[in-house]
């Protein structure tokens, strides 16, 4: 769970689930909620793929999911799994050879619902090529393509198809002895994927991977996934997480760790709380914070930052935040450090002076994160003649 002694009503008690590991990245059990997306290029363009991912990797993803629908997409992902920084997971749609070929590509996970690729042997045969090259699964349920026996069973959708489609599947990977698989119940309607997955996290101990699907463009979908997402997160629901946007899939992974971090499950990068603006402002806050967030973007180190246009709440929000600017008047305002007021800054130059103060932040704290692991490295070498 979160561990907060101080304000205890910020704590999640995450749900217990086992482990697999997509590569790399550990899913489920104590690991950190992973932040996933997936490409849109056409996979054949190696080029254009490999870029995409790059710059995803670059914005946070811990993973990224590319489609293979046919031979030439597995051919070309043996080159993206080399190039590609974060693990790779291949979504095969219904065709087992697929699945096989992109195991042997070197993908370090399979999208793919075993009860959509054919008979037993079929699923013998992908099950094999996965352990075989270290793949794990992602079952994949989706509210728009639920088998045909269980839309006649229960007249449409709904979150008890969703769940029944996805235990049958889980039966098929452990009727093969294969348990490196984590599973999601995607709908695009908020309630019912809600309902599907907390009827699965009571179901199955299997890590829980977290969308609402086709949520739509950036400002929408970003809303019903926040909504979505966001509940099922604060409940203790969910290992990794995916926001599907009619976007640039950098976005999504933006999303994705404004969600967790809004949660306190994840700490990325710098936290900038800004009011709305009003007639009271002593600055543009609208132009500044969006200057801030262009110039910011490279941090990845965990801090947070306060722009607000007045004396009525600056103050207030600069004493919870590292660092904090509050308009004044006579075209000035004050710079708050930890919480105290520091110095007079004027409005022209603030968005460079303020870049300064969080880089020179950013940089104290990676020192000091640095200082401790050697200190802990230190302690442990001391010990080890000892325990042997």
């Amino acid at each position: 769970m979160t561990h907060n002694p101080i304000r205890p009503w910020r704590n999640i008690e995450r749900r217990v689930s086992r482990q697999i590991r997509v590569g790399k990245v550990l899913v489920g059990g104590d690991a950190p909620i992973s932040v996933q997306t997936m490409t849109n290029t056409l996979t054949t363009d190696v080029a254009a793929t490999i870029e995409q991912i790059q710059r995803c990797a670059v914005a946070g993803a811990d993973i990224v999911r590319v489609s293979t629908p046919d031979e030439g997409s597995t051919f070309a992902l043996r080159e993206i799994v080399r190039e590609s920084p974060v693990p790779i997971v291949a979504d095969i749609h219904f065709h087992y050879k697929r699945a096989i070929e992109a195991a042997e590509a070197g993908a370090a996970c399979l999208r793919i619902n075993p009860g959509n690729i054919g008979n037993a042997q079929r699923v013998r045969d992908v099950v094999q090529a996965a352990k075989d090259h270290g793949c794990s699964i992602r079952i994949g349920v989706n509210a728009g393509s639920l088998e045909r026996h269980l839309l006649d069973k229960y007249g449409e959708p709904c979150p008890d198809a969703m769940v029944e489609s996805g235990m049958d599947h889980i039966r098929l990977l452990l009727d093969n002895d294969f348990h490196e698989f984590k599973i999601s119940v995607k709908a695009s309607d908020v309630f019912m994927a809600a309902a599907a997955y907390q009827q699965l996290a009571t179901a199955t101990d299997a890590p829980i991977h977290l969308g609402i699907t086709e949520a739509g463009g950036l400002v929408s979908g970003t809303v019903k996934s926040a909504i979505g997402l966001g509940n099922l997160l604060w409940s203790g629901i969910g290992d990794t997480i995916r926001v599907s946007l009619s976007a640039d899939p950098v976005e999504e992974v933006k999303v994705g760790f404004e969600i967790l971090k809004s949660l306190g499950l994840r700490h990325r990068g710098v936290t900038i709380i800004s009011c709305p603006s009003c007639a009271r402002q002593g600055f543009d806050v609208i132009k500044t914070v969006s200057a801030l967030e262009d110039r910011l973007a490279h941090i990845t180190t965990s801090l947070s930052l306060s722009i607000i246009g007045c004396v009525v709440n600056g103050p207030g929000e600069a004493l919870m935040t590292d660092i904090g600017f509050t308009g004044g008047g006579a075209g000035s305002g004050m710079v708050y450090l930890a919480g105290k007021q520091h110095h007079k800054l004027g409005n022209e130059g603030m968005v460079d002076h303020i870049v300064e103060l969080v880089e020179k932040k950013a940089a104290e704290i990676e020192a000091a994160e640095i200082e401790v692991a050697e200190l802990e490295a230190a302690k442990l070498a001391a010990f080890a003649p000892i325990y042997g």
